[in-house]
Formats: C-alpha cells, structure tokens, sequence
C-alpha cells in the first residue's frame, strides 16, 4: 500500500497518484504522491509551519511535496499495520491528553457551569505539546466522495476507543488524521465500520497506535489521566441542551 520512508525525524508516506484528506495544518483534500509525519524538538517555537515544513524536507532530502502533519513523537516510535484492503501508519504520545467526562454528570446537562478545565496553564500556549496522535489510514479501493471524509470519522473512532481503553482519554489536544484512497482501485461506495474498509481501518488504526504507545513508553511512564499528565485539557463544563422545534 504505502512506501515509508524515515529519515533525520521526518516520515514519508509515499504512494503514486493517490487522494489525500488531511485535518492537519496544511488540510484538506489533494491528489499526489506524497504525505509527511515530521517530529519536532521540545520547546519548538515556530510559528511559520510552512517555512520550516520546507525546510525539515529539505534537510531530509525529500523532493516531493504534500500534506504535512507534526507531532512531538519521535519517528522512530512510529509503527504500521496491514490489514484487508488497508494501511496504517502511526505515531502515539498522550502527554497532553483531552479528557471528556461523562460519567457522573446530572441528568440533562442543561447548565452552563465550568468546574474544572485545563491541568496546566502551559497547555493553552502557543507552542505544541510533546503528545499527539497522528493517524495515516489508506486502501486501494476507490472511495466515493464521503467515504473518504467519512473514512476520517472511523479512524477516529478507533483512535478515540483505543486511547480510552489504555489512556483514559479519547485523544489529544493536537491529534491529526490523514485518509487516503487509490483513484484507480476498486470503487467502494462507503466506508463504515460494517464495511471492509471500515472494519479493516479499525484493526489498523488500534494496532498501529497500540504499538507505538509500547514503543514509546517502554521506558517511561504512561499517563492515564490529565491529572499524571504534563499538559492536558478537561472538558467538563456544560452546554445547554434543548428539544428540536
């Protein structure tokens, strides 16, 4: 599916001719060859992504351009997973988790009352936390229109169950997806957890990340709470909540 490509903390994910959706910085939907999984160095303080975007492409020595994610994970922490018709390749740090309580709330949640909110005041900065989970999901089907954006929606759903179970939180302040599909493969009308896209990009998408959780944690500590965390956010206030007219 993908060729991958790690060099001096960039990842290239290369495929010819492929459809690329991304909800990173740079998103959105293109046709080429390539995405990238760059890392950056604690304290980063750039603020010109895409400046120094060429610039880490250029010290790696890759040529082609296209769709950039950034994450504090070293790549070397970054781990694939083949399933069906799909790829994934990911990185997994959850120093800055969001956690979105649920049990325990009074029945309704009608009130506008915040009671809680950001561990740490740093995680409101402008600069980027050492965590995020970056999710690269591609098939050689041929996605219809929504499938591809819906495609975004499964990855996350996995990322977010898989995080739950081993983090406590369903992901991170700064988390990306990029979905990928083969405009000469087969067409896949739709792309839901019951189809085989689907089904398959949820087996990827935990293993994937599943692995580089091991992998980068092996020799330290995994939070699994904002509370151990060293930056995060908690979601805990309340909307008010209303009938349909």
């Amino acid at each position: 599916m993908f060729d991958v490509t790690g060099r001096d903390g960039v990842c290239r994910i290369f495929r010819p001719d492929t459809r690329w959706l991304s909800t990173g910085y740079d998103g959105g939907e293109s046709t080429g060859n390539v995405v990238y999984n760059i890392s950056v160095p604690e304290g980063w303080p750039e603020t010109d992504l895409d400046t120094y975007v060429e610039e880490r492409l250029a010290e790696a020595g890759f040529a082609d351009v296209g769709p950039a994610l950034l994450t504090g994970v070293d790549q070397e922490h970054a781990r694939r997973a083949r399933f069906g018709p799909v790829e994934v390749v990911a990185t997994a740090g959850v120093s800055n988790p969001a956690e979105l309580p649920v049990e325990g709330l009074r029945d309704g949640g009608c009130e506008n009352e915040s009671v809680g909110g950001v561990a740490d005041d740093s995680s409101n900065s402008d600069g980027p936390q050492l965590g995020t989970v970056n999710v690269v999901v591609g098939t050689t089907r041929s996605l219809a229109p929504g499938a591809l954006p819906n495609l975004v929606a499964v990855a996350a759903e996995a990322k977010a169950a898989t995080l739950l179970s081993r983090c406590g939180s369903p992901g991170t302040t700064t988390d990306a997806v990029v979905a990928a599909c083969d405009p000469a493969g087969e067409t896949a009308s739709f792309s839901g957890s019951a189809t085989e896209v689907g089904n398959a990009t949820r087996v990827c998408v935990r293993d994937a990340i599943l692995a580089s959780l091991d992998s980068r944690y092996a020799d330290r500590e995994l939070p699994t709470s904002v509370a151990e965390a060293a930056y995060g956010v908690v979601a805990d206030e309340h909307a008010t909540v209303s009938t349909v007219d």
